[in-house]
């Protein structure tokens, strides 16, 4: 009997989650989001069952300090994805809020889950972009880009 190879045990484990529900209400705009909690739950017991461990990691690279979300097989094998942060607001709770979406969108993009998230407002910049494509007009929130980790 041959050893399952990393591909046919992540299709395996993918094909086990649920259908990720929309469980929070954005308080502002009265829209449905799916939670991190949710997400985490979703994902956790397929994954273990097929031999995987989800981890995330800050990292600094060449984009700034980033999420780093990774997915580890019992074979060895890894795929990682990484997010960068942008705040909404210099704070800590912009910094908790900006690594909560980053670990939310990294898992959701890693295993090309589906979910739409309307609740991003707060952790990510908005951009007017005119017909010619390019951004003309850019928030104090894409200014607040974390571009290291304090020491």
């Amino acid at each position: 009997m041959t050893k399952p190879n990393f591909t046919s045990q992540l299709m395996k484990a993918r094909k086990e989650i649920e259908p990720i529900k929309r469980d929070g209400k954005n308080p502002h705009f009265g829209n449905k989001y799916a939670t991190l909690d949710n997400v985490i739950t979703a994902v956790t017991e397929p994954l273990e069952n097929n031999g995987f461990l989800l981890l995330h990691r800050g990292i600094n690279n060449e984009h700034g300090m980033c999420i780093t979300t990774e997915l580890l097989h019992v074979d060895g094998e890894r795929i990682s994805t990484d997010i960068p942060l942008v705040l909404g607001k210099n704070d800590m709770q912009g910094l908790g809020s900006a690594i909560t979406y980053a670990r939310r969108y990294g898992i959701l993009s890693l295993l090309n889950l589906p979910t739409e998230d309307d609740d991003a407002n707060d952790a990510v910049a908005r951009t007017s972009v005119p017909q010619s494509g390019r951004s003309t007009e850019v928030s104090q929130a894409t200014k607040n880009v974390v571009t290291k980790w304090p020491s």
